[in-house]
């Protein structure tokens, strides 16, 4: 018998009701002749909820601590579950991410997988039972309980994906799958019956919330096909997969779009070696990511504007931090800018297709948007625009380029 592994997220599992429904759903997929192994998050809110209590405590909890009472989430969901599978006569057995030796580093509330023994659950599939199995949790090699951080319960089906082998992995969301771009800034957006990982990856770390950027990772490493499915609705979702050959790409899979953005500029630094090592070594310092940079010379020769990308919650902290950076290289002044937003076409398309990044200036242009800044990748293209203009962007680019209707093949 295949065997898939199942994720179903904390809305998924929110209810007794709902759980009750996600027994019927395993049993549906065992009685089409598989073998499956179910990972499972916390009942929606349950997190939170544990962590509320903890800093009832103390604020901010020793992690170790904390790891412990937010584990215990995901060991009430595996037992009601398996409960309704029991109930329903079809065989079932829980168990905690220890139990399963999901083996992790010891970074407590952002812990890395190592190694995951298999042994267990391959017993218990031999003997008919569905293993039902804690995500977002391990262990390290001192016995303590870790978690996984956010999107942690993704990473644990996947990985147990991997180690077992799984034709498939399917991540059961309040979503029916992934779309051209978020629905709810343009109806017309597209479902997407695949995706490649690259595409996916790219959409993740550009603000797309479907899938956490770490489980693609760990999927695309390991090439386990996965696949977006919703909890709520019947339908085939959208598998994510390698790139396949012959296979006719759209020009562009998907626009990822993200609010999170700040941009704070130095002007007039000397332009000489060295200068963007020091700028961006002290924000590197105060553990503050970077995301796009541009350097432009001012027309004296001598001095050089140079420009980056925040996230928004860093953009106080960095602009505090430039300007101590500022006065020491003798820059004019520093100013930023906390309303933009970056907007990015993604598809692997782009590899074999020129002129796109032109379409896309010119469809921004006759919407009146001016483009801030540029970053481009083999398969990407992202600009940073006004805030103010982030859903007329994305509409004009999702029209544009026509992503409401299937792609043809030639």
């Amino acid at each position: 018998m295949a065997l898939i592994v199942q994720k179903y997220g904390g809305t998924s599992v929110g209810s007794v009701e709902r759980i009750e429904q996600v027994a019927e759903k395993v049993i549906d997929w065992r009685n089409r002749g598989h073998n499956v192994v179910v990972v499972v998050s916390a009942m929606s809110g349950e997190t939170n909820r544990l962590i509320g209590l903890a800093r009832q405590i103390q604020d901010p909890p020793i992690p170790r601590e904390l790891d412990v009472i937010m584990s215990t989430g995901e060991q009430v969901t595996i037992a009601l579950l398996s409960m309704a599978l029991e109930k329903r006569g079809c065989p079932a057995r829980s168990y905690t991410g220890s139990q399963v030796h999901i083996l992790t580093d010891s970074a407590h509330t952002k812990a890395r997988i190592r190694d995951i023994d298999g042994a267990r659950v391959h017993r218990d599939l031999d003997q008919g039972r569905v293993v039902v199995v804690a995500g977002f949790q391990g262990v390290d090699e001192h016995g303590n309980i870790t978690t996984l951080g956010r999107g942690g319960s993704d990473t644990t089906a996947v990985a147990l994906a991997a180690a077992l082998k799984a034709e498939e992995c399917q991540i059961y969301t309040d979503v029916d799958g992934v779309y051209t771009t978020d629905p709810r800034v343009v109806p017309q957006a597209r479902r997407l019956d695949r995706i490649t990982f690259e595409e996916m990856l790219e959409m993740s770390s550009l603000g797309s919330k479907v899938l956490q950027i770490r489980s693609v990772e760990f999927a695309g490493k390991y090439n386990v096909p996965l696949r977006v499915l919703s909890s709520f609705e019947a339908g085939d979702g959208t598998l994510i997969s390698y790139e396949e050959e012959g296979m006719e790409e759209a020009l562009i899979s998907g626009i990822a779009f993200n609010r999170d953005e700040a941009q704070l500029t130095v002007v007039g630094v000397p332009d000489q070696p060295g200068v963007a090592s020091k700028i961006l070594g002290a924000v590197a310092g105060a553990n503050i990511e970077v995301d796009m940079i541009v350097q432009n010379v001012a027309p004296d020769g001598s001095t050089t504007d140079f420009t980056f990308t925040v996230h928004r919650n860093d953009y106080d902290r960095a602009l505090q931090i430039l300007r101590g950076v500022a006065g020491e290289l003798g820059a004019r002044e520093v100013s930023g800018d906390n309303a933009i937003v970056k907007v990015s076409l993604v598809g692997v398309g782009m590899r074999s297709h020129s002129g796109i990044a032109s379409s896309m200036f010119a469809a921004l242009a006759r919407e009146g948007i001016n483009i801030r800044m540029i970053s481009t990748s083999e398969i990407k293209i992202s600009v940073v625009v006004d805030e103010k203009y982030l859903e007329l962007g994305v509409r004009a680019l999702h029209e544009a380029f026509q992503l409401d209707k299937e792609p043809q093949v030639d």
